[in-house]
């Protein structure tokens, strides 16, 4: 605990120093349009107001993003796995993952609306193409990349199959494939926000925009803050999951 605070205090400082800022130009002198930016107080009231909103919008955002985020890792690390490992493999789909990469996801959000028959599923498609391929490109050049004496000495030792995966392949390159993760999961929280703004009926991207379709901004500034707390909690765990698993990788 000792140690959170000492790293995050400059991080605690600055957040506190603009909130300062915001309620001096808000509260205090009055520089911004008071209907896009209310104050301070009022933010807070609608926090408050909103509390019981707010929280089943969340429950609502996380039933949404984990089971998209666990299908999309397991894909990208399961397919990465299988064609970093064969040189056939690669020839051939290389140049087709390079081609679809590139294709935004959010632009797949009308054939998903049409495809699918709820709207959970089209959104949980679309979270699950966006983090896929983060984590299917850093898988494979985890592997690619793996240092090649690794295995040559795996297989003095007689590691083949599953034994030379398990041992030895992917956690070489599980610090790449941990990269892909984290990529994927920022890309994840876009994703959500922007599947629930166009299609849900509850969650925070939802909450957002419904309250700003009707200028309530001290609502939408108050589930700003909610998703934004969201996010950092998440990303704060995952960084604690990934250095305890890749603790080999900390600095001394």
């Amino acid at each position: 605990m000792k140690n959170i605070f000492k790293n995050y205090f400059g991080s605690v400082l600055i957040i506190a120093g603009l909130f300062v800022l915001y309620w001096l130009v808000t509260d205090v002198g009055r520089l911004l349009d008071p209907l896009i930016f209310p104050g301070l107080g009022k933010i807070f009231r609608a926090l408050l107001a909103s509390r019981k909103l707010l929280w089943r919008g969340f429950l609502s955002s996380m039933r949404l993003l984990f089971p998209s985020l666990s299908v999309a890792v397991l894909l990208g690390v399961g397919i990465g796995t299988v064609v970093g490992l064969n040189e056939r493999l690669k020839l051939l789909f290389m140049p087709i993952f390079r081609a679809l990469n590139p294709i935004p996801p959010t632009m797949l959000i009308p054939y998903a609306i049409a495809i699918f028959p709820t709207f959970w599923l089209s959104s949980a498609s679309v979270i699950t193409v966006g983090v896929f391929w983060p984590v299917l490109r850093s898988t494979i050049n985890g592997i690619i990349f793996l240092e090649p004496r690794w295995i040559d000495n795996a297989r003095c030792l007689n590691l083949k199959g599953a034994k030379l995966v398990f041992r030895i392949i992917l956690p070489g390159a599980m610090p790449s494939i941990f990269s892909g993760i984290e990529s994927g999961l920022i890309m994840s929280f876009i994703l959500l926000t922007v599947g629930e703004i166009f299609g849900a009926r509850a969650g925070l991207g939802y909450f957002v925009q419904y309250y700003a379709d009707f200028a309530e901004y001290d609502r939408v500034i108050a589930g700003m803050f909610v998703l934004s707390a969201v996010v950092v909690i998440i990303m704060f765990i995952f960084d604690r999951i990934k250095n305890r698993i890749l603790h080999w990788t900390r600095k001394r």
